[in-house]
C-alpha cells in the first residue's frame, strides 16, 4: 500500500494511516463508499461542497493506496477499504455523544438531506411498480420528488409528472433531526413539523419505509433523542 502524501516524518502506523487519510474530504468519501455509492456522479451529489476534480483526485488516490478498485463505472471497496467501515462508524458513535448538537444553519441542506433521505428508502412494503413520495419544505421553496420505480428510488428536483402517492411537509430542521435520531419521528408528527398526507394505507407506512440514517442509533444512545424532546416539549 503506497502514501498519498509527503508523509508526517514518523515511524507510526497511525501516522502512515493518516498518509492515506487525513486529507480533507477523504472519510467523508469513504462514509459514503461504505454506505454502497458506487458511481462518480453519484459520490459528487452526495458531498456538495467537494468539486468533482478533487474528489477524481481523492478516488485515485484510494485507488493507488489499495482502498479501491474501479470495475467499469464503479468504485469498489477492496478488503482494506471494507476494513475502515468499523473505524468510520466508530467516529459516528463518538461524535455522536460528544460533538453532536442542535443543527447550524450552514448544515442545512434540503437537497442533501432528500438525496440521503432516499438511499435508505426500504421498497419492499410498498405496492404496485412506481411510487412517488413529494417531499415540500415550508422553509425552502425548492421542491423534491423520490420517485421509486422497480423498487429503485431516485430523486427528481422537477416534477417528474407522475400522480403522488405520499406528500411529506416539514421544516428542514426538524426533517434532519427526525432523519438523524435527534427527534423521534412520533414527536415531530404530534406536534405538526413532520406531516404526512395520502392515502391512510400508504401514510401509515412511512415510518417503515423512511428508514432513518445509520449513525440514527448512535445518536438516540447518546441522549440527544431525549434532549430534543425536552426542549420542544
Amino acid at each position: 500500500m503506497t502514501t498519498t502524501t509527503a508523509g508526517y516524518g514518523q515511524y507510526c502506523p497511525i501516522s502512515r494511516a493518516l498518509d492515506v487519510l487525513g486529507e480533507r474530504w477523504s472519510l467523508l468519501i469513504l462514509r459514503d463508499l461504505s454506505l454502497g455509492t458506487t458511481r462518480f456522479n453519484d459520490l459528487a451529489r452526495g458531498l456538495p461542497g467537494l468539486s468533482r476534480s478533487l474528489l477524481a483526485k481523492r478516488l485515485r488516490q484510494f485507488e493507488r493506496a489499495g482502498l479501491i478498485e474501479k470495475i467499469g463505472t464503479e468504485h469498489l471497496l477492496t478488503e482494506a477499504g471494507t476494513q475502515l467501515e468499523p473505524i468510520l462508524f466508530g467516529l459516528g458513535e463518538w461524535g455522536a455523544r460528544w460533538t453532536f448538537g442542535a443543527p447550524r444553519d450552514d448544515e442545512l441542506d434540503a437537497a442533501l438531506l432528500v438525496w440521503w433521505m432516499h438511499t435508505r428508502v426500504d421498497t419492499s412494503t410498498l405496492p404496485g411498480r412506481r411510487n412517488v413520495l413529494h417531499v415540500r419544505f415550508t422553509d425552502d421553496v425548492r421542491r423534491f420528488w423520490i420517485v421509486v420505480e422497480g423498487a429503485t428510488p431516485s430523486v427528481c428536483e422537477t416534477d417528474p409528472g407522475y400522480p403522488v402517492d405520499v406528500t411529506i411537509v416539514a421544516d428542514v430542521a426538524a426533517l434532519y433531526e427526525v432523519w438523524l435520531g435527534r427527534m423521534p419521528l412520533s414527536h415531530a408528527q404530534r406536534t405538526g413539523r413532520v406531516v404526512f398526507t395520502g392515502p391512510p394505507a400508504l401514510t401509515r407506512r412511512m415510518p417503515t419505509v423512511l428508514q432513518l440514517s445509520p449513525v440514527a442509533g448512535y445518536v438516540r444512545e447518546s441522549g440527544m433523542a431525549e434532549d430534543t424532546t425536552a426542549r420542544a416539549s
